[in-house]
Formats: structure tokens, C-alpha cells, sequence
């Protein structure tokens, strides 16, 4: 197994509502370092950017329009196959169809508004979090504490 970053955005009806908090201690709870993390305000010049290839689509203006409206909380997360694991704790796309225990699932009901992205493969996240944090925004360190998540061939 290996070690992989990813990105995640708690979008801005994640902050509206206030559910950062309880989002981000779901991934502290689960194991997942902090590598990197930031709130910011997403121009639209970052959203063609970061959307690239939903931009020519007929929904890219209403998605421009929502993440643009308020901010986010930009974060890096590190673990085993960490892409794969947040992807599972987000639940679908649409939190109406979202399962009960995801992330979506316990406090969506949209499509569009759906709290938070992840990256979906280790390319796409390398090419975001290069979009939303210089190298020197992330830090690596070693935990004071034992680290207990996974046993050493895991790591």
C-alpha cells in the first residue's frame, strides 16, 4: 500500500453551515495526516483552473457561480491509499443518494451542493494540489505520539 496525498475543498456550503469542524475530525478520526490546510476565497479565474474540464459544459456557470460565492477550506490529507479512503467517506455525488455514515450522506441533500471534493486518482490530486498549495504550504513531520493508524508495511 501506498502512501498518497490528496485534495479536499469543504465548499462554501460546508462553511456557510458551519461543518468544517465536524468534517475535518472526521478525517483526523479516521487516521488521516494534515499535511496542508487554508481557507480561501475561489476566484473564478481558480475555478477554470481547477474545473478545467467541466468548463465548455452547460452546468460549469452554476458550478462557477456556487464555489465562488464563499469561501473554502483547502486541506491535504496524507494516508494509505488516501484518495480511495475520503472518496468512500464522502459518499455520491448527490447527497440525496448518498448513504448514511458518508460525509454527503449524513449532511446533504443536494447534488450540487455537496459539502466537499475529493480528488478522484493520484494524478488528478498531484495537478490540484499543485493548483492550491505551494510545496512549501505542506508540511511533512513526524507525529510526537506513536503512530497507531496502520502497521509499518502500510505505511
Amino acid at each position: 500500500m501506498a502512501i498518497e496525498q490528496t485534495l479536499v475543498l469543504l465548499k462554501p456550503d460546508a462553511v456557510e453551515r458551519r461543518l468544517c469542524g465536524r468534517i475535518l475530525s472526521r478525517f483526523e478520526e479516521r487516521g488521516f495526516r494534515i499535511v496542508g490546510l487554508k481557507m480561501l476565497k475561489v476566484t473564478p479565474e481558480l475555478s477554470k483552473q481547477h474545473y478545467a474540464e467541466h468548463v465548455e459544459k452547460p452546468f460549469y456557470p452554476l458550478l462557477e457561480e456556487f464555489i465562488t460565492s464563499a469561501p473554502v477550506v483547502a486541506m491535504v490529507l496524507e494516508a494509505p491509499e488516501a484518495v480511495q479512503v475520503v472518496r468512500d467517506m464522502m459518499g455520491k455525488t448527490n447527497g440525496r443518494e448518498s448513504a448514511p455514515g458518508t460525509i454527503r450522506g449524513d449532511y446533504g441533500l443536494s447534488r450540487q451542493m455537496n459539502l466537499i471534493h475529493g480528488s478522484d486518482s493520484v494524478d488528478s490530486a498531484k495537478r490540484e494540489i499543485a493548483i492550491y498549495f505551494d510545496a512549501s504550504e505542506l508540511l511533512d513531520h513526524t507525529p510526537v505520539l506513536n503512530d497507531m493508524g496502520c502497521a509499518s508495511d502500510e505505511r
